[in-house]
């Protein structure tokens, strides 16, 4: 129905609303924030999602006059740290950097303790690019196609380490076992960290790791890397193929790391966030440092960070129905 339908009592009481409500939507903006602001992490500390959080937390803090304090909650891929965001009063002062794990664990997890759809409110992508398919630097395979054909060679012997069940790092090597059509076996970890610790250790056999952290641990005596999961190599390591140029035409798989509230967060404070954040991944200095860790500033729109959730969400169903995979 449209205002001029309305009758002329009710017509001026609906725009004398909106006179009052636009003004209390922008006050509410330029107020907030009046305190520090909490940025959970979902996963330990030294992962990527956890450096990039820190990274943001601390430009925005420059921007907003108030600290943003970064806390690491992790468990059960990812649904800990967010359970307990999802549960936060929706004042704008608990904010989730997620991976792509929240995408993931519904269609996992038998009973998530939250609903990523009615809990969360998602604010903007902050970050995206390729994951990296690494192997310790002692290993016997030194191509993908080395790689897939030890898996194919020796079923369910092969392992791969990950940041936890639901994990984008857990999922990014079902993809790759389901394009290659091998039987792996998941090894999961409290965080990606400690996974490369057993990974270089020559207790996991693979992964397929956020580009930042696996490509830091590059060298000798330490990690190799077989391929890049994006569609063009990465400008940080020009020599190391695409997984698709290494025998699996096609195949794409790229991590991203996004900020959540939760439900029901003032609509003028997300836009603030939002905004705000999409001036840090803006500056110069920032794309700088996301350049280094292999990954790019997204900074999109509420919208657009919505949109493009849903197709990630149906992407990773089809995964974990093709591999069977289940959780709790």
């Amino acid at each position: 129905m449209s205002l001029s339908s309305y009758s002329p009592l009710r017509r001026a009481i609906t725009v004398g609303l909106i006179g009052v409500a636009l003004p209390l939507a922008a006050s509410a903006q330029a107020s907030w924030p009046s305190k520090p602001v909490r940025m959970v992490v979902p996963f330990a500390a030294g992962g990527t999602t956890d450096v990039v959080a820190r990274m943001v937390g601390q430009k925005l803090s420059v921007l907003w006059g108030h600290s943003v304090v970064v806390e690491n909650k992790g468990g059960a891929g990812g649904n800990v740290g967010a359970d307990l965001v999802a549960k936060s009063p929706n004042d704008g002062y608990t904010l989730l950097m997620a991976s792509g794990s929240i995408t993931i664990n519904p269609h996992l997890y038998k009973n998530m303790p939250f609903d990523t759809k009615k809990d969360l409110q998602p604010i903007t992508n902050v970050a995206s690019g390729p994951m990296l398919l690494v192997v310790p630097d002692n290993s016997p395979a030194k191509t993908v196609k080395d790689l897939i054909a030890m898996a194919k060679a020796q079923p369910g012997k092969i392992n791969f380490g990950s940041a936890g069940v639901g994990s984008q790092v857990h999922l990014a090597g079902e993809n790759f076992a389901d394009a290659a059509g091998i039987a792996i076996m998941h090894v999961p970890y409290r965080g990606e960290a400690p996974a490369y610790t057993d990974l270089m250790g020559g207790r996991v056999d693979m992964m397929v790791g956020n580009f930042a952290a696996a490509s830091a641990l590059l060298g000798e005596g330490r990690l190799r890397a077989l391929g890049v999961t994006g569609k063009q190599r990465s400008p940080r390591l020009p020599n190391v193929p695409t997984v698709a140029e290494s025998g699996l035409p096609g195949f794409e798989n790229n991590g991203w790391f996004g900020l959540f509230a939760p439900a029901g967060t003032p609509p003028a404070i997300v836009a603030k966030i939002q905004q705000d954040t999409a001036k840090v991944l803006a500056d110069p200095e920032t794309r700088a440092q996301l350049d280094s860790m292999g990954i790019s500033g997204v900074g999109n729109s509420t919208a657009d960070f919505a949109a493009a959730m849903e197709v990630e969400s149906a992407r990773w169903s089809t995964v974990v129905k093709n591999r069977g995979l289940t959780a709790n």
